[in-house]
């Protein structure tokens, strides 16, 4: 372990007026309940319910029974009942499931359904909430959505009307977190009523974190800045990688060993810079949870940045958001103190300022019960009533217009079956148009087969001997037998031959040779 003596420069002074000012009321802000719940403490809620069951039990001692009243409700009366109990005993809650049913009015407005694997609810987002990132509504998607429970009084139907979302996703390392912190939970580690209140002056406190990390350097800085006269003991450790958790067990251990050994210490301060989940996993094991719930001085946990929290955070005595400010809620104490010696004169414009505060707290309060009662609620109603009226109206129109035209036709066939003139103009139409194709039929083929005649004739032509003749050459026949000579062999002296030609004959005799 490293020894840090007291610092020698002097401390810079903050106001703390818990002392002076002890009996000032103090006005406690408005605690919004937590993801998944109404914010309606269990145990006032069930105290309150036994009261009422005993004092109905109990009545009067010599009560003669009395018979019921009955007081009958409209739908209407009964719907606005329900929705200002839901509103005012529920009001804005977180809820996480599955989109389905997504729907985007013309009118801006989107609805959709939040399903789980066992039920789910209507959700409508108003056009006017622009803080709402619509690109994350998709059907499918899981989300997280942040809403004020309400009823649609026109359907009986109770509904979310988003202000929020978020979405939603859970990594291994993240499972096991959830894990582990639901087994501790369970244990009673996490547990509110063990927790210990920090020394208000503490004078030597340890310190367990890696020596060359950034977190170190931080603390150091602040405490020689607000209260250079504390003594830290630094229990040196390893705060990443494989066995890391081990050894700031061991360095916890040390601390409380050396407190009951040696000079006794106020607080432990167990601290280290940001990182990501992995980075952060050893504070996250179960054997530092457990030293931490072992240790006989209180434990100030600061591991990462202010959104980081881990299973050392839930077993610490206090949790603080960054090492910077583990160091500030430290010195607190003596920081404040010295500041309000120095400045006892501004005192009254802080009680100003702190009344001005609480009176802006009533403020809001009432501006959100105002709210909830304010009539944009109505006209948001009244426009999501006529969004659905505008769909009911095109439904009917199309469905109506259906409906004429099938009774148009119906109509028309009717007509058409007691009408024979109509009937004979169709078909004097169709006969006239079965003539006119009879005659085109009658002229196409006779065109054909002229076109085919001609063919043939040229054909024929090309083959006559009259086309034989007309290229010079000629036809030499018996004049006697009419028999054409072919060969000179068939011509005997002084047979009479007669020769044709394109344009006439020739006569003449054969000569001996």
């Amino acid at each position: 372990m490293v020894y840090y003596p007291a610092m020698a420069r002097p401390a810079k002074s903050q106001w703390d007026f818990q002392d002076l000012f002890a009996n000032v009321p103090v006005v406690k802000p408005e605690v919004k309940p937590a993801a998944g719940t109404t914010g309606i403490a269990d145990k006032d809620l069930s105290a309150s319910t036994v009261a009422e069951d005993e004092s109905i039990k109990a009545g009067p001692a010599n009560a003669l029974p009395q018979a019921p009243s009955r007081r009958i409700l409209s739908v209407t009366e009964l719907t606005a009942q329900v929705r200002r109990l839901l509103e005012s005993q529920l009001g804005f809650v977180w809820v996480s499931g599955e989109i389905t049913n997504l729907r985007i009015q013309s009118s801006g407005h989107v609805y959709f359904t939040l399903k789980d694997s066992a039920a789910q609810i209507a959700c409508v987002l108003f056009r006017g909430e622009y803080q709402v990132d619509r690109s994350l509504l998709e059907d499918g998607r899981k989300i997280t959505v942040r809403g004020e429970l309400t009823v649609y009084e026109q359907r009986g139907q109770y509904q979310l009307r988003v202000l929020g979302v978020e979405l939603e996703g859970l990594g291994a390392l993240q499972a096991a977190f959830e894990k582990l912190k639901q087994k501790l939970n369970a244990e009673g580690l996490f547990a509110q009523e063990r927790k210990r209140p920090l020394p208000r002056f503490p004078q030597r406190i340890g310190l367990a974190t890696s020596p060359t990390g950034a977190a170190i350097r931080d603390v150091l800085h602040v405490v020689e800045r607000r209260n250079p006269s504390l003594e830290i003991i630094l229990a040196p450790c390893r705060v990443q990688g494989q066995g890391a958790g081990d050894e700031v067990a061991v360095a916890i251990r040390l601390l409380n060993e050396f407190s009951r050994r040696g000079a006794p210490l106020d607080l432990i301060l167990l601290t280290r810079g940001g990182g990501s989940l992995e980075d952060l996993w050893s504070f996250n094991e179960e054997v530092v949870a457990r030293a931490i719930f072992n240790s006989a001085v209180p434990i100030v946990s600061a591991v990462g940045h202010e959104i980081d929290f881990t299973i050392s955070d839930f077993v610490a005595d206090v949790r603080a958001a960054t090492p910077s400010a583990a160091a500030e809620i430290i010195t607190e104490g003596v920081f404040a103190s010295c500041r309000f010696l120095a400045e006892a004169g501004e005192r009254l414009p802080a009680l100003v300022r702190a009344r001005i505060e609480d009176k802006r707290s009533e403020l809001t309060q009432a501006s959100q019960r105002l709210a909830r009662v304010h009539p944009r609620r109505k006209v948001g109603d009244w426009l999501q009533r006529l969004d659905d009226l505008q769909s009911s109206l095109s439904r009917c129109a199309r469905q109506s217009v259906r409906q004429h035209r099938i009774s148009w036709r119906n109509l028309a066939e009717r007509l058409g079956r007691v009408r024979p003139a109509l009937v004979l103009k169709a078909r004097r139409e169709l006969l006239d148009q079965q003539v006119r194709r009879l005659h085109e039929q009658v002229r196409h083929r006779v065109r054909e087969h002229r076109q085919r005649l001609n063919t043939v004739e040229a054909r024929l032509r090309l083959l006559g001997p009259e086309h034989v003749l007309g290229r010079g050459y000629s036809i030499t026949t018996d004049a006697e037998s009419g028999k054409v000579l072919r060969a000179a062999e068939e011509a005997k002296a002084g047979t009479l031959v007669r020769t044709r030609l394109q344009r006439g004959e020739i006569s003449s005799r054969v000569e001996p040779k």
